[in-house]
């Protein structure tokens, strides 16, 4: 009788917050059959922070909050209910150690994503979650606004009263993110923000020989699109054949696409040495260019810039390279000085969205119950993870939101 009783769940989509759904949701008495289209579980969770998987951020919750594209409101509840201590805990009990590292972000100490996975398989496989991949949703079944069941693209029905869906957006569409689990979503009507890349590389116009794969580290961005700018924290870049990434440029890439679509002109500048003043990067110069007089302004400039950076900066600036260090006028001094406080990019455009790290855009919030993460639209339909219009900057913050709704979600679809 028990059995009978029980609430029949399906959770669509094997990532992060399809998995932590289904766990929450059969410990909260459902039976729960997760489906995943791809032949494993977790394909893009194990892609996550480098193959390192940092799955949460230490950062109290209102700084938390804030670190999500003017979305972040809508997570209150969820992480009330499962936040950042929660999720360690869980990964904890079950037997994987943690490790907090810079701007505190956690990682397991294997630095495996894998490691992360494993966990979750197992607590699925104890809470007798029957899993099936290699599974594709094509249709859901609605009775009078109120779902019964899902179609898989085999023709197969599986019946059920509750629907999670955790399909992710369409970055990294070869794991399995393609997107079409939204395109369900707004034929039963829900209203589907654009989507667009989150945490993605930059194209630039100039183009430098050389420079692709030169990383610049303990640097600072400024993005400016002439009205109003972004000054960045001091990090890392990176040069690639077709402009710039690394995490300073992924983490404000979101605003950066936001300016895009508006301006005309968009702008980034490199300050390479945000210690020191362009007074001080000049009084540098000019006691590397007396100290190495007879050397040439190319070999000299080694003393301050990265070698590949070199022949850019001479070609800005005009300034011949086999020219002796004691021959560089002051004007010519000077102007290295500048460039090498504000190497500036013209930022054409963002990568593809099957770039992004995390899909911008998705099921409307307005239409989502933050308290139970189930739609205001469809009686026993619930969303989670990527599907839903959030991202937030690099440092964990997305896999904590795909982990906190997935456990809100779960849990919702069992008991209400």
């Amino acid at each position: 009788m028990d059995i009978v009783e029980r609430k029949k769940v399906i959770v669509v989509g094997g990532g992060p917050a399809g998995m932590m759904a289904a766990i929450r949701a059969a410990q909260s008495g459902a039976q729960v059959t997760l489906i995943e289209k791809n032949p494993t579980l977790g394909s893009k969770l194990l892609l996550s922070g480098k193959g390192r998987c940092n799955i949460t951020n230490l950062c109290d919750l209102d700084s938390c909050l804030k670190r999500f594209s003017g979305q972040g409101q809508f997570l209150r509840d969820s992480f009330k209910k499962f936040f950042n201590q929660e999720l360690i805990d869980f990964f904890q009990k079950r037997g994987l150690k943690l490790k907090t590292e810079r701007q505190q972000r956690v990682f397991p100490v294997t630095d495996k994503s894998d490691s992360v996975l494993e966990v979750l398989k197992k607590e699925l496989q104890k809470n007798k979650v029957k899993v099936t991949t290699r599974a594709q949703l094509k249709d859901i079944l609605l009775r009078d606004k109120e779902v019964g069941g899902l179609f898989l693209s085999d023709g197969q029905f599986l019946a059920g009263e509750r629907i999670i869906l955790a399909c992710g957006g369409a970055s990294y569409a070869f794991t399995g993110s393609s997107g079409e689990a939204l395109d369900i979503a707004a034929k039963l009507g829900h209203t589907i923000i654009p989507l667009r890349a989150g945490l993605v590389p930059l194209e630039t116009r100039q183009r430098y020989p050389g420079l692709a794969g030169l990383t610049l580290k303990n640097i600072r961005l400024r993005f400016s699109d002439t009205k109003k700018e972004i000054i960045s924290e001091i990090g890392e870049l990176l040069f690639t054949h077709f402009g710039i990434s690394g995490p300073l440029v992924l983490t404000l890439s979101g605003r950066i696409i936001d300016w895009l679509e508006k301006a005309k002109h968009v702008y980034a500048e490199i300050d390479l040495k945000p210690a020191l003043s362009s007074e001080q990067v000049n009084a540098r110069l000019l006691r590397d260019f007396k100290t190495n007089s007879a050397k040439s302004v190319k070999n000299t400039l080694k003393e301050l810039l990265p070698q590949s950076l070199i022949p850019a900066f001479l070609g800005i600036t005009g300034i011949d390279g086999d020219k002796k260090a004691n021959q560089v006028t002051v004007v010519e001094r000077r102007s290295l000085a500048v460039l090498t406080k504000a190497f500036r990019l013209d930022i054409s455009k963002p990568r593809p969205l099957d770039e992004g790290m995390v899909t911008r855009g998705g099921v409307s919030l307005k239409q989502v119950n933050p308290r139970t993460m189930e739609s205001r639209l469809i009686k026993g339909l619930y969303f989670a993870g990527e599907m839903l219009d959030l991202d937030a900057d690099t440092g964990g913050f997305n896999l904590q939101a795909a982990f906190s709704t997935g456990f809100l979600a779960g849990e919702s679809a069992a008991l209400n």
